[in-house]
């Protein structure tokens, strides 16, 4: 019998399910879908985004539509929370519901800014300090190490004392000295993949030292930059809260969750609904970023990686 005569039907898969084969035939799926997939079945990740999500259209939209403008007097002083004022007044009168959610724009914006800020510098310097490695790297890195010998919050104060207080100034100081810890984490991943085999082709064919960090090095790292974004960003808010609460944080009538905690704080005993809500919208977020940042750490497994 020739090949030619040999019919189809006596080559069938024996012992098993034909569909369920072919499946295991389908392209696998790719390592950031596997990582989509991770994360959504990380319920407490699921909430903290869901919580994120909700505090960002909360602070968009609450101010812009709100009757009230958050620095208007409305005459009802410390009343308590209400249908007509559900998170109460404060002590000149004003709406703590519109002040908390005009108080978050501020909080998340300057925490948000200051992580991108850090993601940028961070990013440049680890690449390239990695990259060069030798004496490029450790005159690099010995620099990022006098910064961090620097105490962090000593660093910010002493800026805000010297700068005016406002936002701008606020993202300054932040960003002195907060991007070196994701220039670590890249200089790190870095160094592991810049010997892989096709960094080093790129290299032999003349890639230049850009090329490789966009197209290479940072894709490759995306998955540590993320997790230390979702830290970065809770850390800014709660460092700004914590200097907004000290004083330095900025100038009335604008209000940050700081700022409010700050004003609560003295009227704690007779009215604690002004304390409360900006500390528990600060509780939150921070829980909602480390709840997010937990669940891509979960889903970045490195035994997922291809």
């Amino acid at each position: 019998m020739t090949q030619q005569q040999i019919e189809k039907d006596k080559f069938k898969i024996v012992g098993g399910n034909h569909e369920a084969t072919e499946k295991l035939t389908d392209k696998s799926a790719s390592f950031w879908k596997e990582v989509f997939i991770r994360f959504s079945h990380n319920k407490m990740a699921i909430f903290g985004l869901i919580a994120l999500i909700v505090i960002v259209l909360m602070a968009t939209f609450v101010p812009m539509f709100s009757q009230y403008h958050y620095s208007d007097q409305l005459g009802a002083y410390n009343a308590p929370p209400s249908s007509e004022f559900w998170f109460g007044t404060d002590d000149l009168g004003r709406d703590i519901f519109v002040r908390v959610w005009a108080g978050a724009r501020i909080s998340l914006f300057i925490g948000f800014a200051a992580a991108i800020i850090d993601l940028f510098i961070g990013v440049l310097w680890g690449s390239i300090s990695g990259l060069a490695g030798g004496r490029v790297d450790n005159i690099m890195m010995r620099i990022a190490d006098v910064l961090t010998a620097v105490p962090y919050l000593l660093v910010v104060i002493v800026l805000l004392v010297v700068l005016e207080q406002g936002v701008i100034p606020m993202i300054i100081a932040l960003s002195i000295t907060g991007w070196i810890n994701m220039a670590r984490i890249v200089r790190g991943e870095v160094l592991s993949i810049k010997n892989q085999e096709y960094v080093l082709a790129a290299r032999t064919l003349g890639a230049r030292t850009g090329h490789l960090i966009l197209k290479h090095l940072v894709p490759n790292a995306l998955g540590a930059i993320l997790v230390s974004m979702t830290l970065t960003v809770p850390t800014a808010i709660f460092t700004e809260s914590f200097l907004s609460y000290l004083g330095l944080g900025v100038p009335a009538p604008q209000a940050s969750w700081g700022t409010m905690a700050s004003e609560g704080n003295g009227a704690i005993a007779n009215a604690p609904w002004r304390l409360i809500f900006p500390a528990l919208f600060i509780s939150l977020t921070i829980f909602a970023f480390n709840a997010i940042g937990d669940g891509l750490r979960d889903a970045l497994d490195p035994k997922l990686r291809k």
